[in-house]
């Protein structure tokens, strides 16, 4: 493992920086939590570095620690096998370090904006880490532990500004963790095989990719739509928000139901990308129509 480790460049102990945290997807991870800040009304620039810091660095804690958890079995699967610590190109040491490093400052970077958003970054390090992590062998209900601190950036992102655990925190909380289920479904269907590589088993259903575990998929996907406008039922936005957020529900529903009728990992792949897209179009279309919102009712006071 050393001597993999001697031969990387300072270029490449970057790149396996990056890949240990899931820089990629700890980014996506914190564009929910600027959602969730801009929402409640969140403008100021040192706050904002420090919530996207802070949420950064605990997010890719997060990620590193599932890689040491996972490290043995990583190299059994075609899409894990070559991260770092399968391929020795990051002792386990050096893991260990990134991770507290990480999670220090980050949580301490959050800690700045107010208590409840440095323990909720800890809170949602734990879960995923000692819950989420180890459960994915043992339990398909591991998606919907998973889904808690997935769901948590928006809400962290609002509490960074009110300091408050409130409705408006709560309600970002729930759409996005709504929509846990349909998008990491789609993403376990078409990696089913390599996760059951693995020894995982993530679909709702113990047959796998069958009818049983797509109409889960449609269920949730459905169920997504009018949760998605309990914002603009709450008067927290306006009427765009309501058209917008209908019209890309049933959308994204279209896609789940397609899925239900053929089973095919395409139709899965198609809602997985399909899931990508929904999510950030919702939460800033929120935040777009909320300023308008406010906006007007300061015009007709």
């Amino acid at each position: 493992m050393g001597s993999a480790e001697n031969r990387l460049t300072v270029g490449g102990k970057v790149k396996s920086y990056m890949v240990f945290t899931k820089f990629r997807l700890s980014a996506l991870v914190i564009v929910s939590a600027l959602s969730g800040y801009l929402f409640v009304g969140g403008r100021d620039g040192l706050e904002l570095t420090y919530l996207l810091v802070g949420g950064l660095l605990v997010t890719a804690a997060s990620n590193g620690s599932n890689q040491i958890w996972e490290r043995e079995y990583d190299i059994l699967m075609k899409r894990t096998l070559n991260r770092p610590l399968p391929t020795g190109k990051m002792s386990l040491t050096e893991a260990y370090t990134i991770v507290i490093v990480c999670l220090i400052v980050g949580t301490y970077l959050l800690y700045l904006l107010n208590i409840h958003s440095a323990l909720l970054g800890l809170f949602a390090f734990i879960s995923y880490v000692f819950m989420y992590t180890p459960m994915k062998r043992k339990s398909p209900w591991a998606v919907f532990v998973g889904a808690i601190p997935g769901a948590i950036p928006p809400m962290l992102g609002a509490i960074a500004y009110t300091g408050d655990f409130g409705l408006v925190p709560g309600v970002l909380f729930f759409v996005q963790f709504t929509w846990q289920f349909p998008h990491f479904w789609a993403i376990a269907w078409v990696s089913h095989d390599d996760y059951k590589a693995g020894g995982f088993s993530l679909l709702p259903s113990k047959h796998g990719k069958s009818k049983n575990s797509a109409f889960q998929i449609v269920v949730y996907s459905l169920a997504l739509i009018p949760f998605s406008l309990l914002p603009w039922m709450m008067g927290m936005t306006g009427i765009y928000s309501f058209f917008i957020a209908l019209i890309m529900g049933v959308w994204f529903f279209y896609y789940a139901f397609r899925l239900f009728l053929t089973c095919d990992d395409k139709d899965a792949r198609k809602l997985m990308f399909a899931s990508f897209i929904y999510l950030p179009i919702i939460q800033f279309v929120y935040v777009f129509d909320s300023v308008d919102e406010m906006i007007y009712k300061l015009i007709n006071l």
